[in-house]
């Protein structure tokens, strides 16, 4: 194997890792809620995390998921160095976002990508990561559907990544874009038959 690819590999494995930290569980878990896989949706991310009525754990789940997305990337740049830093933060946030949406620790079953994804493409290239957060609150506030909200954000990135990034760029905020999207399925559905609770509401 290559030193180039054993490094992508590393990046990949190491944003994996610390992606899979499922922090809406163990919050949830700390604060006496019992398994937040039982509540709402059953999804382990921030918006379910609200169904709960504490604030303040979605608020900190979301920071959290936000922030381990945002570490594998500068994590990998600071580890990797120059030579290798325009590849391997880019695969440590590819691999934050699959970790948190596949973590092994529950059986690969996750959350959805949303706030992880933002960090990652904040940490990669903060115009494109703030173009995408502003796409979210704007929608989020005018629509009050998170799901919707994270769909237009992601759809934006790739388009704003053309614009304001390079190629890598692109081609990441592409993969979390189709794995955000494949996530959101049911949401998808909900949201086409006017079933989709708003944000606050109970799923």
């Amino acid at each position: 194997m290559s030193p180039a690819a054993l490094i992508a590999l590393s990046a990949l494995l190491g944003g994996y890792l610390l992606g899979s930290i499922p922090f809406g569980l163990l919050l949830t878990r700390a604060a006496g809620l019992g398994d937040i896989r039982q509540v709402g949706s059953g999804n382990i991310g921030a918006t379910n995390v609200l169904r709960t009525g504490r604030k303040g754990l979605a608020a900190t789940t979301l920071v959290l998921d936000g922030g381990k997305g945002a570490a594998a990337v500068l994590i990998a740049a600071a580890l990797a160095g120059p030579a290798a830093a325009p590849a391997a933060p880019l695969w440590a946030g590819a691999g934050a976002v699959l970790g948190h949406l596949f973590p092994v620790w529950l059986g690969f079953r996750g959350g959805k990508g949303v706030a992880t994804g933002l960090g990652v493409l904040l940490a990669a290239a903060w115009p494109v990561g703030a173009v995408a957060c502003a796409v979210w609150l704007v929608v989020a506030k005018l629509a009050r559907f998170s799901s919707l909200a994270a769909l237009t954000a992601f759809a934006s990135a790739p388009l704003a990544a053309t614009l304001l990034a390079g190629p890598g760029l692109v081609k990441l905020s592409l993969a979390i874009a189709v794995l955000v999207f494949a996530r959101h399925h049911a949401n998808i559905r909900r949201l086409f038959a006017g079933t989709e609770p708003r944000i606050g509401q109970k799923a």
